[in-house]
C-alpha cells in the first residue's frame, strides 16, 4: 500500500532504479540528493566558464555545441515540443535553450536536450532538467532537484530535494520541498508542500488509527500519479496521496495516507 509502486507508474523511467530499496514511498527522500550526484552528466561548465554565475547572452547546446549565434528562437509549448530552433539547414531537433538572465551556480548541473531555461531562472546543483522540460522566470532550483521529461518548473516556484516524474506540473508559485510529484501530476496555482513541522519534530504519516515514523525531520508530500491540487491548497508535513486524487482550491490537507482516487475537500 505504501510502497512506490503504488504511487507511481514508474517502470519506464530511466531512473527508476532510485526506488530500488524503499519499502515505503518516502524512504526515496534523504537518497535523492547523493542519487542526482551519482547519475549527473554534467554539461554547463562551458556556459560558466564563459559568463560565470550568471547566462549574459541567450545560448543554444545542440549535438555537444554551444551556440550564441545562427539560430532561431520560435517559443511555443516546450513540453509538447513546440519552442522551435531552427538554423539556416532547418529544425535543430533536441536544442536545448539558456536564455540570457539565466543563472547556473556551479558545475553540477545537466541540461537535457530539450529543456528551456528562462530568464531569471537559478539553478543550483545537482540537479538534473529532464528532455523538453521547461524551467520558467524566476524558478529556483535549490539542489537535489531531478526534473523528469517534459516537466514544468514554472514562474517564482521552488524546488528542493525533490523528484518530478515526466510530466509533473508546478506552473505558478509553488513550493515543492523534500517531496514526490507522480507522472503528470499538476499543481494548481500557489500550491505549497510544507516539508517541517513547526516544532521540527520527526514527521510521521497517519494510516487509519496508526502512525508511521519515518525518521524525517524534512518530509513535505508525496502526491501519486495524476494527483492535481486546486489553486492555493497547502499540503502539511508527511502528507501521502495516493494517484488520480483530487485536493480541492484553498484546502489545508491534513497529514496523512490518502487512496487512489479521494477527494479532499
Amino acid at each position: 500500500m505504501l510502497s512506490p509502486k503504488s504511487f507511481f507508474s514508474f517502470e519506464k523511467w530511466e531512473y527508476r532504479d532510485i526506488f530500488n530499496e524503499c519499502e515505503n514511498v518516502w524512504e526515496v527522500l534523504p537518497q535523492i540528493k547523493d542519487y542526482v550526484r551519482d547519475r549527473i552528466n554534467p554539461n554547463v561548465e562551458m556556459i560558466r566558464r564563459e559568463f560565470g554565475f550568471t547566462v549574459e547572452k541567450t545560448c543554444v547546446i545542440w549535438e555537444g555545441r554551444l551556440l550564441f549565434d545562427g539560430f532561431h528562437l520560435e517559443p511555443g509549448d516546450v513540453t509538447k515540443k513546440n519552442f522551435l530552433v531552427s538554423d539556416s539547414v532547418g529544425r535543430m531537433e533536441g536544442a536545448t535553450v539558456i536564455f540570457a538572465g539565466a543563472s547556473l551556480m556551479d558545475d553540477e548541473i545537466e541540461l537535457k536536450p530539450g529543456a528551456v531555461i528562462e530568464p531569471g531562472a537559478l539553478i543550483k546543483g545537482p540537479t538534473i532538467v529532464g528532455k523538453y522540460a521547461d524551467v520558467r522566470q524566476g524558478a529556483y532550483l535549490r539542489g537535489g532537484c531531478l526534473i523528469g521529461d517534459q516537466c514544468v518548473v514554472g514562474h517564482t516556484t521552488e524546488v528542493k530535494n525533490s523528484l518530478m516524474l515526466p510530466g509533473a506540473k508546478a506552473g505558478h508559485f509553488a513550493y515543492i520541498g523534500d517531496s514526490v510529484l507522480g507522472k503528470d501530476c499538476n499543481l494548481g496555482a500557489g500550491t505549497k508542500l510544507a516539508n517541517l513541522k513547526i516544532k521540527g519534530r520527526e514527521v510521521v504519516v497517519k494510516v487509519d488509527d496508526e502512525k508511521i515514523g519515518t525518521g524525517l525531520r524534512k518530509f513535505g508530500a508525496i502526491l501519486g500519479d495524476e494527483v492535481q491540487t486546486g489553486c492555493n491548497s497547502v499540503i502539511n508535513p508527511g502528507t501521502v496521496v495516493g494517484p488520480r486524487s483530487l485536493v480541492y482550491p484553498c484546502v489545508a490537507v491534513w497529514p496523512a495516507y490518502y487512496p487512489p482516487e479521494s477527494v479532499i475537500k
